[in-house]
């Protein structure tokens, strides 16, 4: 990992464990940023949807960041920054910088459908925090698409130094790449994290790590090597778990598969409900066939 490009590796988009009375237990959050990092991930992004940041108070969204910071040092932490108004994605991103973080991640404006102007916009004003920003595309969610020409245009405003790319069609990586060659590609889903290595990624934001950090960071390692030998029966073996990331319910069926794996996983807070019966049931089975592989 590169102190200039902290977000290059695997980087992972932590769960947050809960107590259960759904108040956030921080220790049990910083053994965990700690577990990941000696498991061979290469820092943590805190605050990110899988971590729940928009059921958080502002005082709880502090505190994770300073949580993660604290546990192993700001160099390996990117925050999420999202927020809905540009001035407040922008506090966000001062505050990661006064923890003393590396980098942010940040969605497009997601209020509302967002036109492109506005979008230039926003990253140009967090941009202005000072800290290096790797956008987030996740057209599913946000309903703002950042194709890769606005990618381009974003890049070379001096706006973001990469992006997590979460909209499934690996074939963007290669426009990327031939419109801004220094923009770093980040995978973004779980289950296209193979085609995105092999396409030039130069990291990865993931979700699973959160219960099977070793046997994601072999993959991920293996990939970008080009070891296909190693790297497709791994890809294969995690892509029942792998899959679920792209999925509405991914943060509980994260947190299921790191109860199974004898970490913190526990409950969501709401709207997020328990999983159905059918899919926890999915979620078990592919966790423990896993498990059984030796993966934990």
């Amino acid at each position: 990992m590169t102190d200039s490009r902290p977000w290059r590796g695997v980087l992972v988009a932590t769960a947050l464990p809960l107590n259960d009375d759904l108040s956030v237990d921080y220790d049990a959050y910083a053994e965990h940023c700690a577990w990941l990092v000696a498991n061979g991930c290469d820092g943590v992004v805190p605050n990110g949807s899988l971590g729940e940041y928009q059921v958080l108070t502002p005082e709880e969204r502090t505190r994770v960041v300073e949580t993660a910071v604290a546990a192993i040092g700001g160099g390996r932490v990117m925050p999420g920054v999202a927020a809905y108004g540009s001035a407040e994605a922008r506090r966000w991103a001062e505050q990661a910088g006064e923890a003393g973080c590396g980098a942010v991640m940040l969605l497009p404006p997601n209020a509302y459908r967002a036109d492109e102007r506005s979008v230039l916009a926003h990253y140009a004003e967090v941009a202005r925090a000072g800290l290096p920003v790797v956008a987030y595309n996740n057209p599913i969610d946000t309903k703002v698409d950042l194709v890769p020409e606005l990618l381009a245009q974003l890049h070379g405003e001096g706006h973001v130094q990469g992006v997590k790319e979460f909209s499934g069609d690996v074939r963007r990586a290669y426009r990327i790449a031939e419109l801004a060659p220094e923009l770093d590609l980040l995978t973004g889903a779980d289950d296209v994290a193979l085609e995105l290595a092999l396409a030039g990624a130069k990291g990865w934001v993931a979700g699973y790590p959160n219960a099977f950090p070793a046997a994601c960071v072999e993959l991920y390692r293996a990939a970008v090597a080009g070891d296909l030998a190693t790297a497709e029966p791994l890809y294969r073996q995690l892509h029942p778990l792998l899959r679920w990331d792209s999925k509405v319910e991914f943060v509980q069926a994260i947190k299921l598969s790191m109860d199974l794996a004898g970490r913190h996983g526990g409950a969501c807070r709401p709207p997020r409900v328990p999983l159905l019966p059918a899919q926890e049931t999915a979620v078990r089975a592919a966790t423990e066939k896993a498990l059984a592989a030796g993966l934990a």
